[in-house]
């Protein structure tokens, strides 16, 4: 069985996040989704709209899902330990570099081949960022 890692924020879900999930998902058997913490939405992005609980909920919703949890507040490593996965599978848009991190997995043990999914839809509305601002927008915020 080859387990595939997902992460993200996921903070409003939308198209774009589905079709990323699918795609990681066609990478494997098992999809595992790493769901952010609040802690690091607000280092990496901004303060979390939804909650990180309802985000986790949402995102375990979904068909395409067959385990999703709550990541590290400490070490985003942390949770691979119990998931072991074969595959990571990052955004088009996730800012990580993926032969230094797969030189830091191998450093922690871990074999997983990361693959960044470059399949994407490009309309405005499959990032939370443009979900914002277009209802900032239309509110006359």
């Amino acid at each position: 069985m080859v387990r595939v890692l997902a992460t993200g924020t996921f903070e409003i879900l939308h198209p774009g996040h589905l079709l990323y999930l699918e795609e990681a998902k066609k990478l494997g058997d098992e999809l595992f989704v790493i769901v952010g913490r609040d802690v690091t939405v607000r280092k990496r992005k901004r303060t979390p709209i939804i909650p990180e609980e309802q985000r986790l909920k949402m995102v375990s919703a979904l068909e395409v899902v067959d385990k999703a949890m709550l990541g590290s507040e400490k070490d985003i490593y942390e949770p691979l330990y119990s998931i072991k996965p074969d595959i990571i599978a990052i955004g088009y848009d996730q800012d990580f570099d993926e032969g230094e991190l797969e030189r830091e997995l191998r450093e922690r043990g871990f074999n997983s081949k990361v693959i960044r999914i470059k399949k994407h839809n490009s309309n405005a509305f499959c990032k939370a960022e443009e979900i914002i601002k277009h209802i900032l927008k239309s509110t006359g915020e």
